[in-house]
């Protein structure tokens, strides 16, 4: 099986590129491929005519922690923070610094993703639940872009956000759409962000920069985004069956193999935590398969083996896709055709797998207790 011990850094710098100054970092936010988070756009309109009252005392209840904002004091760095940057950013590796630097890109443009959709969504809907749930998220999500980007600026490599907001292109996406895919993007979230902080917990000496220090607190403002779409949608049940079963298995599985290609494009970043990429992402499923229990009717068997398989073939069929791209000319045009036939045809595999049946449970509030 492909990992990420078998992936060499001629592969990786292939698939992420390479940033040396500012320009190539913001370029970096700036382009959309089938890896990199998008900015969303939806129907407006729609999102204002959701009613939650089938859930009033859970919604309530989460205002109030929304209101209570247990991390107003959290996303501040403290006096270690710029030493510990001193004394071991010298020592990444050229390579480890390149899967370092994507890493904080993708996660900041992803975060800020969220914070340019809540607030658009808080400007457009007069509905009062809505527009104060997007007022809180929109918060949280900018705190969390401006902190990552805190950590670029160290670099001098610090994304222009404004610039960013203007000039990337916006993906439309219905209502339905927007909510199981950012349920899963926050929930899978809250599973990378925990699974690396438990990891560094124990093992801190592979803690080769600060931002890690923050992820607990951080992971659990994602965590609680995934709660209001999780109560969104149970307030909503036309959205969990008929045909919308089909939708579900296809953002579960497209969120997954994203995640599972991306992190496979940074072994080093893995192995520096103590992780093999695969180990890490199959953690990160199994977290984010538990959670999702609780409003999804169904999920995929990840540990069935022609899942399995099929997450190793993406991987190489990226690579190879990258290959033909940099090879260029009518060869590289039809490399890359014949790669994303293969992926599109793999992908349909995984699709038609036998997935997993749940009975959603009575309590939709969960705890992250992970």
């Amino acid at each position: 099986m492909t990992n990420a011990a078998a992936l060499d850094f001629d592969h990786v710098e292939l698939l992420i590129g390479t940033v040396e100054n500012a320009a190539d970092a913001n370029a970096k936010a700036v382009r959309n491929t089938v890896l990199s988070p998008r900015f969303y756009t939806t129907d407006f309109d729609a999102m204002d005519k959701l009613n939650v009252e089938s859930v009033r005392t859970e919604w309530d209840v989460m205002m109030k922690e929304y209101e209570g904002d247990n991390n107003h004091d959290h996303f501040q760095r403290d006096a270690a923070f710029a030493e510990e940057v001193k004394v071991l950013m010298p020592q990444l590796s050229p390579e480890m610094r390149q899967e370092f630097l994507d890493f904080l890109i993708s996660s900041l443009t992803s975060e800020f993703s969220g914070c340019i959709l809540y607030n658009e969504v808080r400007k457009h809907v007069t509905n009062p639940d809505i527009k104060q749930l997007m007022t809180f998220m929109a918060r949280d999500e900018s705190r969390h872009a401006g902190f990552i980007n805190q950590s670029l600026r160290d670099f001098d490599l610090g994304i222009d956000l404004g610039q960013l907001k203007r000039t990337k292109s916006y993906t439309f996406f219905k209502p339905k759409f927007i909510f199981y895919a950012t349920y899963l993007s926050e929930k899978i979230g809250y599973a990378r962000y925990i699974t690396i902080y438990r990891q560094l917990e124990k093992n801190p000496d592979k803690r080769f920069h600060p931002i890690f220090r923050w992820f607990e607190r951080w992971c659990n403002d994602e965590f609680r985004h995934g709660e209001s779409f999780a109560l969104i949608m149970r307030a909503h049940p036309e959205l969990l069956r008929g045909v919308n079963l089909l939708w579900i298995r296809f953002f579960i599985l497209a969120v997954y193999a994203t995640m599972y290609v991306r992190d496979h494009t940074r072994p080093l970043l893995h192995e520096a935590m103590g992780f093999e990429s695969t180990e890490y992402d199959y953690e990160v499923f199994r977290i984010t398969s538990d959670i999702a229990r609780q409003v999804f009717p169904v999920e995929v068997d990840i540990d069935h083996p022609t899942f399995r398989a099929g997450m190793t073939r993406l991987v190489e069929l990226s690579i190879a896709n990258a290959k033909a791209k940099e090879r260029g000319g009518l060869l590289g045009a039809i490399g890359r055709a014949v790669t994303a036939v293969q992926a599109v045809f793999t992908f349909g595999r995984l699709y038609l797998l036998p997935v997993k049946k749940n009975e959603l449970p009575a309590d939709i509030r969960m705890q992250p207790t992970w």
